[in-house]
């Protein structure tokens, strides 16, 4: 290195290295001495909080010395200065640096040279962190130092200095543990000559110590790394902390800060102290209580007990608590346990005659997991959760997480089963990465103020900081906010994790119970999970992949319905019962007379006119365009309708045009199995199709070529679904 001997050079490096340096490189600066520096924190237990702090500090590679709280219950930070001072005591390098801040909302967002070089730049032997705002004592304002710049009042959250100051700053304390040790603080700051005999001074710029309460404070992505960056000052601040009401802002910073998450590298702690379950026998498999808890009306139930049986976990290490407030849903829970409750470890069952309320229900189920020695976990499951993932309990309990959720979604908006920030009344508020992490821009795990619907959490944590009985009580919040609430104040972290996509919710909004089957008017509110449960699973091929088949000219074969679908429709029909009498006088018809009358159901007798020409556009007419190019058509019809043929009483229908532009004919159940006999003829072309296939649509014109026949059904029950389209 050149060896500059310039006066003018020396001092102007030194001026250099004594400059803010929060957007700088340290360069030709001398490096501090990192094995000075000792942090002393205190605690009580080893919380989420606590974790996170110690994370932050390993992987800035700080040396951390923690001294143990006893738990108090009334304010005052007293038992910190004296067990700062019995720690000081020990140590007896007069060179050696202390760090001594809280532990369980604070974050280190750089490491021990950039903190010590800001130190040293302040030319003081203690520096404290500063406030905005001045507290316990607001008398003492005109006493504080007037700064020509930032904050003037002291924080006693985070301070750093040398041994021998501090130990002159602690020599007077002889106050009681619940004594204000921010007032002791204070006492000394604005006494100029202990001030000066100290040689304290306050970081107003927020250049090592940032306390969020009062500040505007914003992340800063830049070179694969993330701080936090205070925006009136322009400084990027070494050590965050939540200090007063910021909680929820320190929880938010630290989803980032310590390269947690970055643009470059995406989640960098998803997988540490994971839990794998991967080789493990299927008796040594986690305990685990699942509380399902069904609160209204709510569709696709049986739907939700089927995904429940498929989750892939050793169910012999499950047990089941069902609430289950809604009579209408009885039926759906007898048939799953009539086939399936020998199959888990337990199953506790409350139904609505038993009087219980849905608050007192969430608490009965965590009672089941808390006097459950074999219960590690609680795993609460609103009905209305659709989880298409079959992994997800096994994806939760691996992430290793005192309490987590997966992201559920529902389709086509932003919304989610949790909030990325509050209101200032405790209410919903979108944090500034919430789309990005809802659209899978952002993914990993995140700490969060609120999730609802399902969620995973640990039976230790129901055992100890969710004990209590009145978790979801609240004289102004709603049960579930109420119980996030306290999850919080409790310290423990909700996080969500969209590292997988795991399902969605259910809309139950204007979900009908008038029915036999409601779920078939579904199509509107949950498109999805109709489509699901009614269009056939090939259905998606008719596209890509020319499954149409063309058994007689301009006749068209697809499937379009499962077999729930063709059973349900079959069910409500008969349910609803009012066949019509096969007579040519039909006043459900304009004009009241029918040319060629079948024994039929009208859609719009059972309310599902619109519902059948929702279904008609979305999987009729694409399917229509495909097969007559330049035709195009808004799936219009006066007339759609179930037909029952029976040997008895219908057997079969004379040939005949109909009125529309094409038909859609749907078979509705199986020949061979449900009656014998049955399809249709096209007269024109002596062709006929003698086998439909149950769930496939027949589609051709109805006028003018296509004149056609029912063949006779000789046994059973045929039916089949009849459209005329755009008459």
């Amino acid at each position: 290195c050149e060896v500059v001997r310039s006066a003018f050079l020396l001092g102007a490096l030194f001026n250099y290295c004594n400059t803010d340096t929060d957007n700088l490189l340290f360069l030709f600066c001398a490096p501090p001495n990192t094995g000075k520096l000792l942090v002393l924190t205190v605690a009580t237990k080893e919380t989420d909080g606590f974790k996170r702090f110690m994370r932050s500090a390993r992987h800035f590679n700080y040396t951390v010395k923690v001294q143990k709280l006893k738990l108090m219950f009334t304010p005052g930070g007293g038992q910190k200065v004296r067990l700062l001072k019995s720690a000081l005591a020990d140590i007896k390098e007069e060179d050696k640096i202390i760090l001594f801040i809280e532990s369980y909302d604070v974050i280190f967002s750089s490491g021990p040279k950039e903190l010590l070089k800001k130190f040293q730049q302040t030319k003081h032997k203690v520096v404290f962190s500063a406030e905005t705002l001045i507290w316990p004592d607001r008398h003492l304002e005109d006493k504080h130092p007037h700064v020509r710049e930032g904050k003037r009042f002291l924080g006693a959250g985070g301070f750093i200095g040398y041994v021998p100051n501090l130990k002159k700053m602690v020599s007077d304390w002889s106050g009681e543990d619940n004594d204000s040790d921010q007032l002791f603080y204070t006492k000394l700051y604005i006494n100029p000559e202990k001030r000066k005999s100290i040689n304290i001074t306050l970081d107003s710029k927020c250049r090592l110590f940032q306390n969020l309460h009062g500040a505007l404070v914003v992340l800063k992505f830049e070179d694969g790394r993330v701080r936090a960056r205070n925006v009136l000052y322009d400084t990027l601040p070494v050590i965050v902390h939540g200090n007063g009401p910021t909680k929820l802002q320190i929880n938010y910073l630290g989803n980032y800060i310590s390269n947690v998450w970055t643009f470059e590298t995406g989640c960098t702690v998803c997988n540490e102290d994971m839990r794998p379950l991967s080789g493990l026998k299927e008796s040594e498999y986690p305990g685990v209580v699942i509380g399902v808890f069904i609160q209204q009306p709510t569709p696709f139930v049986s739907v939700f007990f089927e995904r429940l049986l498929n989750l892939q976990y050793p169910k012999n290490r499950l047990k089941l608590f069902i609430y289950n407030q809604e009579p209408h849903h009885d039926q759906h829970i007898r048939s799953f346990l009539e086939n399936h409750e020998a199959d888990y470890q337990a199953v506790k069952l409350i139904g609505p005659d038993e009087d219980v309320d849905p608050i007192t229900s969430r608490n009965l189920g965590f009672d089941m997991c808390r006097d459950d020695i074999d219960c590690e976990y609680f795993f609460s499951v609103d009905v209305e959760v659709v989880l298409k993932n079959d992994e997800t309990l096994k994806i939760l309990i691996e992430l290793n997480k005192p309490f987590i959720a997966p992201m559920l979604t529902k389709p086509g908006r932003l919304w989610t089963n949790f909030w990325g920030a509050l209101s200032a009344d405790g209410y919903y508020a979108r944090s500034e990465d919430y789309v990005d992490i809802v659209q899978g821009r952002r993914v990993g795990i995140w700490n969060v103020p609120y999730v609802s619907q399902v969620y995973l959490v640990s039976a230790d944590v129901l055992r100890s900081e969710l004990k209590a009985d009145d978790l979801f009580h609240s004289a102004t919040l709603d049960a579930d906010m109420a119980f996030c609430s306290k999850v919080r104040d409790q310290g423990v972290f909700m996080f969500v994790t969209n590292m997988h996509t795991f399902g969605r919710v259910l809309s139950t909004e204007n979900y009908q119970m008038n029915h036999l089957h409601n779920d078939l008017w579904q199509i509107f509110e949950n498109p999805v999970d109709w489509e699901e449960r009614y269009i056939h699973e090939n259905y998606s091929k008719i596209m890509k992949d020319n499954i149409v088949e063309t058994p007689c000219p301009d006749v068209y074969w697809f499937p379009v319905f499962t077999e729930v679908a063709c059973k349900h429709l079959v069910e409500e029909m008969e349910n609803f019962g009012q066949w019509s009498g096969g007579g040519n006088v039909d006043n459900r018809i304009q004009g009241g007379y029918e040319n060629v009358p079948t024994i039929d159901i009208h859609m719009n007798q059972i309310n599902y006119e619109k519902e059948w020409h929702k279904f008609l556009l979305e999987y009729i007419a694409p399917v229509t365009e495909k097969m007559f190019p330049g035709y195009y058509t808004r799936a219009q019809f006066d007339l759609a309708f179930v037909v029952r043929y029976k040997p008895d009483e219908q057997p079969f229908l004379r040939p005949h045009h109909d009125a529309s532009t094409f038909t859609i004919n749907i078979a509705l159940n199986q020949v061979g199995i449900d009656y014998e006999g049955g399809g249709c003829r096209f007269l024109r072309y002596n062709c006929s199709i003698r086998a439909p296939r149950k769930g496939w649509a027949l589609m051709h014109p109805g006028r003018l070529t296509h004149y056609h026949e029912g063949l006779p059904t000789t046994a059973g029950v045929r039916y089949i679904a009849v459209s005329f389209v755009d008459p």
